[in-house]
């Protein structure tokens, strides 16, 4: 350390030697300044590393802003995603009173006409006039389904369809629909062969109704000779109901592109197809609502079968309704509809007018108003075997099946149907837990014969 020493005798210190001792203590204060540099820092220059701190603080900053930017963007994209949501549910909103307002008003008038054309049919006509009477028949079925198609597909879109699930055998179901399809079949020169089933299942009656409906109406629409199958086989997961027939056919590369939207297989036009290549898109909506599978298998030139699998109803649910037939209409079995006395409530006239010569046709005897108080007036003490009743009987009056159950209490024993163009789930549900029938407007003729010949049997 004596490097650093220096003489303390001031009478002894030379002026060159103090300047050569400066200049070295400043080489030695460089030499250190140097080595705390390049100890301190990797690349050797603590100035550095303070402008790199610097640039990154002001980064820092930079990128701050730029979050607190960011954010409120996305505050008031936020804002406007709140805004387009409260609109798009007001517009569903609006859609879903639009669909009950064509599901009543539209198809009140459809379903008066069908009922008038149905009644026209049972007349004692020329054959030119059954000929023609047979077309109006047949244009107003087309129109009630190219209608009820577009109503389905905006309800399944709209979430406005849910499913109402229950136990019910189910030949009550494929009887009807049965005896239904083969008067539909002989027009086109084509057998209808039915396997009954009583098996009990677990499903909505009304939307397996309408999948089992569109495998038929496919089946005989492109079927141009043989035959149709409606049957069903017992699998481990449930009960497949079956339709084929002998058609042209799918190939392969288009079974999946016909269950979309406005797809139907490339047929000739002699095919007689007038629908909008909705119904099995439908259908598709429907199986995955229900989670109820579908299955298609075909043969080009040889026939098509579709197919849903329908879970069994729990054990629980089947005493009442295991073996539960409904035989079919046979012409030389006496008519249980001949002289039975059949009220009808309804708060439009056609539909009014309409049902009465239906059901005259028949041979009922029929008492239809629009409010009770005018059918008992005209009843003549008459007790009523079955109710005919609309569900919406006008603004600020009780619903159909609170009239209906009012009416079984003073007439014990009747039978009721509540007929709806309003398909939710829930006055489904509430006609079934009141003991009532449900009818979905347009209302098919054949099918409401089956149900009451099976209610006055019953009785």
């Amino acid at each position: 350390m004596d490097l650093f020493q220096l003489s303390t005798n001031a009478d002894t210190v030379d002026p060159i030697a103090l300047r050569e001792e400066n200049r070295r203590l400043r080489k030695v204060c460089q030499a250190l300044i140097e080595r705390v540099e390049t100890g301190g820092s990797a690349d050797g220059a603590p100035y550095a590393a303070f402008e790199r701190s610097v640039l990154l603080a002001e980064q820092v900053r930079e990128r701050t802003e730029a979050l607190h930017r960011a954010l409120d963007e996305l505050g008031q994209v936020n804002t406007r995603l709140l805004a387009a949501k409260a609109e798009a549910e007001a517009a569903n909103l609006s859609k879903t009173k639009f669909l009950a307002a064509v599901s009543h008003d539209l198809l009140q008038p459809l379903n008066a006409a069908r009922l008038f054309a149905s009644a026209l049919e049972t007349h004692a006509l020329p054959d030119s006039s059954h000929m023609l009477v047979g077309h109006i028949g047949r244009s107003l079925k087309d129109v009630e389904g190219l209608i009820g198609t577009l109503v389905d597909i905006s309800r399944l879109d709209a979430g406005v369809l849910k499913p109402d699930k229950a136990p019910f055998a189910v030949s009550t179901l494929l009887d009807a629909l049965a005896e239904e399809y083969r008067q539909v079949a002989s027009v086109r020169g084509l057998v209808m062969h039915y396997v009954p089933s009583s098996v009990v299942v677990e499903s909505d009656l009304a939307l397996l109704a309408r999948v089992i409906r569109n495998f038929l109406s496919n089946a005989v629409r492109y079927t141009e000779h043989g035959r149709v199958l409606l049957g069903c086989r017992r699998r481990k997961e449930g009960l497949e109901i079956m339709v084929g027939d002998t058609g042209p056919g799918i190939p392969e590369q288009q079974r999946k592109a016909i269950f979309l939207e406005f797809r139907r297989v490339n047929q000739p036009s002699s095919a007689h197809s007038r629908g909008l290549g909705l119904g099995l898109a439908i259908v598709d909506r429907i199986s995955t609502m229900l989670e109820q599978p579908i299955s298609l298998a075909s043969r080009p030139g040889v026939g098509a079968l579709f197919s849903i699998t329908v879970p069994y109803a729990a054990p629980s649910a089947m005493p009442g309704l295991t073996g539960k037939r409904y035989p079919l209409m046979v012409e030389e079995a006496p008519d249980p509809l001949h002289g039975c006395v059949v009220w009808v409530i309804d708060d439009d006239l056609a539909i009014i007018e309409g049902m009465q010569a239906l059901l005259s046709s028949w041979g009922c005897r029929v008492r239809a108003a629009a409010t009770v108080s005018a059918l008992e007036a005209a009843s003549d003490g008459e007790h009523p075997a079955v109710l005919l009743v609309d569900y919406h009987l006008g603004e600020h009056r009780e619903t159909g099946i609170d009239l209906a159950a009012r009416l079984q209490r003073r007439y014990p024993g009747l039978a009721a149907v509540v007929i709806t163009a309003n398909h939710e789930a829930e006055i489904k549900r509430a006609t079934r837990e009141a003991g009532m029938h449900c009818l979905l407007k347009p209302l098919k003729p054949l099918r409401l014969r089956m149900l009451l010949g099976n209610l006055l049997s019953k009785s």
